[in-house]
C-alpha cells in the first residue's frame, strides 16, 4: 500500500515499511527497504496519468518496531504504513501478504537474504499486482518480479542450469527476477481514483500476525 502524487513530471509513490517479530532487526528492515526501492526504481518506468506520461519514482522508508502492539496495526489509518511480521517459521513455508492490494503480511526470515527479491515481489502484491498466468518463460529471457517460485525459465535462470526443467533445481531461482516496465503496467496506476493529483494504491488490511511457531 502507498500514496501517489504527481509532482511536475514525476509520479512519486511513497510507502513506509514497519517490521516486527522475534527475528526482525534494523539490518533486515533496512535490507527490505533497499530492495524494494532499488528494484522498483530500476526500470525508470513511465506511467500515463490524465493523458500525460510521468516518470515513476518509488520513495520507500522503513522502521523497525519490535514492541508494536496489535491495536496500533488494527487501528491504523495512514495509507503509507505497511506492517510485516518476520519470523524463522511460517505455515506453508512461504512469505506472504494478506491479499492483492493490502498493507500487511508475514515474512519468513529464510526468504530475506541479500538479493532474494522476496520483499520486492510481495510489495508488488501489496500494490495490486498478481502472478502472471503463463508460468512457462522458456525462451523469453529474464523473469519479471511477479513470477512465483516454480516458474519454468531458461537454464541460466534456474537454481541449477543443468537440471531438467520442472525437476528439482529446474525452476526459477528468484534472485534472477527483475522489475520491468510490464510489471509497473500491471499495477494499473492510471485506473486509481485521482483527486488533486493524488491517489492511494492498495487497501487497509491492517492484520496483526501472531508468530506461527506459537
Amino acid at each position: 500500500m502507498g500514496t501517489l502524487e504527481l509532482i511536475n513530471d514525476l509520479l512519486v509513490l511513497r510507502s513506509h515499511i514497519i517490521t516486527y517479530g522475534r527475528v526482525s532487526s534494523p539490518e533486515i528492515t533496512a535490507r527490505i527497504r533497499d530492495e524494494i526501492e532499488s528494484m522498483w526504481n530500476e526500470p525508470a518506468a513511465r506511467v500515463m496519468i490524465h493523458d500525460q506520461y510521468y516518470e515513476l519514482r518509488f520513495s520507500i522508508t522503513a522502521e523497525w518496531k519490535p514492541g508494536i502492539e496489535d491495536l496500533e496495526i488494527i487501528s491504523n489509518t495512514d495509507p503509507l504504513n505497511n506492517y510485516f511480521r518476520i519470523e524463522t517459521f511460517a505455515r506453508d513455508n512461504i512469505s506472504f501478504v494478506d491479499g492483492i492490494g493490502c498493507n500487511s503480511g508475514y515474512f519468513k526470515l529464510e526468504n530475506l537474504y541479500q538479493g532474494s527479491t522476496t520483499a520486492a515481489h510481495e510489495f508488488g502484491h501489496s500494490l495490486g499486482a498478481e502472478h502472471p498466468e503463463d508460468l512457462d518463460l522458456r525462451g523469453k529471457g529474464i523473469p519479471g518480479i511477479m513470477y512465483p517460485r516454480g516458474t519454468l525459465v531458461d537454464p541460466e535462470f534456474q537454481y541449477e542450469p543443468n537440471a531438467i526443467p520442472g525437476a528439482k533445481g529446474g525452476t526459477m531461482n528468484p534472485i534472477h527476477r527483475r522489475v520491468r516496465q510490464e510489471d509497473v503496467d500491471a499495477l494499473r496506476l492510471h485506473g486509481l481514483t485521482w483527486k488533486d493529483n493524488k491517489a492511494i494504491a492498495g487497501e487497509f488490511t491492517n492484520v496483526w500476525h501472531d508468530d506461527h511457531a506459537s
